[in-house]
């Protein structure tokens, strides 16, 4: 019997040593996950942007439903909004915020909506009542997965109005990650 037991404690101090290997490994495998997690933390996550038409004048309307670019940015942090197109492409799957404003002659149709990939998702409208200058607005928080597209369409009938007031806003942000 005596004979047997050094066996069996070279095999456990065997196993042993590969158990501690196995952790080590682990170990630093974790510290690697963490470190991204982290580096993800500081800058994927920083998705705010906030811009509008600027001066136009009158801008519309078109045979067809046109997407309006925002060109005059005041912030895009994380660069999700492309201001040469208009749209808004999630960087990373998460709850975000939108919020956009029209404004026009009360003489003329207003009708604006905010698209998710294509779907209508709100929309702001006036029927022409008068002639004056009126605003509206509207916001909503969706669920997005990265490469989403949102972005704010001009109906084919419709007309918007800016100038160096800027009246014409698209905002959005990551309320946070999912």
């Amino acid at each position: 019997m005596n004979s047997i037991q050094p066996d069996i404690l070279t095999g456990i101090q065997s196993e042993l040593e590969e158990l501690k290997s196995t952790v080590s490994s682990l170990k630093n495998k974790l510290q690697v996950t963490e470190d991204q997690l982290k580096q993800l933390r500081r800058n994927e996550y920083k998705v705010a942007f906030g811009a509008t038409l600027g001066p136009t004048g009158n801008f519309g309307p078109f045979n067809t439903p046109v997407i309006l670019v925002y060109s005059n940015v005041y912030v895009n942090e994380g660069r999700a909004y492309n201001p040469n197109t208009g749209i808004f492409t999630a960087p990373v799957k998460g709850a975000y915020f939108f919020s956009f404003s029209g404004h026009n002659r009360s003489s003329k149709v207003l009708n604006l909506a905010l698209f998710k990939n294509g779907e209508q998702m709100v929309i702001v409208f006036n029927n022409p009542l008068g002639d004056r200058y009126e605003s509206s607005a509207n916001s909503i928080s969706l669920t997005l997965e990265k490469g989403d597209n949102v972005y704010v369409r001009l109906h084919m009938t419709s007309w918007v109005f800016d100038n160096n007031s800027h009246h014409n806003s698209f905002v959005g942000h990551l309320l946070f990650p999912l």
